[in-house]
């Protein structure tokens, strides 16, 4: 067994794990500047959902060393395309929305 290995690999993986990881936050604040208030407010079941799917594509990114940045910041964007494709049709579309949101179930009513 080798415990070296399990404590440290390398400077050069270090090194991508700090300049990788610093830009794909950047582009992951960034797009969800431009995507607006919406992608991360009023957390409901399925907002949640996709929150913690771009935090698992954030650490792939940072993590992975086969994941470029550049693939990973299309999975960014797409994720969030995505979320505001949903949100557009759940909007103007009930049947779309009942589908989509989860309404809260009653468990107990007067103790």
């Amino acid at each position: 067994m080798n415990l070296e290995g399990m404590f440290f690999q390398s400077w050069s993986g270090i090194v991508r794990t700090v300049l990788v990881g610093s830009l794909a936050y950047a582009t992951l604040v960034v797009f969800l500047r431009i995507s607006g208030k919406r992608t991360l407010a009023k957390l409901n079941a399925f907002d949640l959902v996709v929150t913690v799917a771009l935090g698992s594509i954030l650490s792939a990114i940072i993590l992975q060393e086969t994941i470029s940045l550049a693939e990973g910041a299309t999975a960014l964007a797409l994720l969030i395309f995505l979320q505001f494709v949903v949100t557009f049709w759940s909007v103007r579309s009930a049947r779309f929305a009942n589908a989509i949101r989860s309404e809260p179930a009653l468990l107990a009513r007067k103790g």
